[in-house]
């Protein structure tokens, strides 16, 4: 797997940590909207939206449209995000192992 892919999935899930990127992209889903659009939703500032969405928008997952004076703000990625999304509503069931064997130490050994 090269760097670049690696950088640009570690950006991606970067942006998508902080619980109100996640909210904005949520809402994004569901269609575009303006800062106003989104202020009215989240418990944030209009300036503290527009800087998340920044992030967003450096990490190429949302972008916008100039509607005049005002941006409408849209998923550009949204089969990648409602995949990832999909997963992480999935969750699994953790795997416990009582005692695991250290495949390095088994080739000390002498075994593989």
């Amino acid at each position: 797997m090269t760097a670049i892919i690696e950088n640009y999935w570690i950006t991606i899930l970067k942006s998508l940590a902080h619980p109100t990127r996640l909210q904005i992209v949520i809402e994004l889903l569901n269609g575009t909207k303006c800062v106003t659009d989104i202020h009215e939703i989240l418990p944030s500032s209009q300036a503290n939206i527009s800087q998340h969405l920044t992030v967003l928008r450096n990490a190429r997952i949302v972008d916008f449209a100039q509607d005049g004076a005002q941006r409408c703000y849209y998923v550009c990625r949204p089969e990648l995000i409602e995949g990832l999304l999909n997963l992480l509503r999935n969750e699994q069931p953790e795997i416990v192992q009582k005692k695991a064997q250290c495949c390095l130490r088994n080739r000390e050994d002498g075994a593989e």
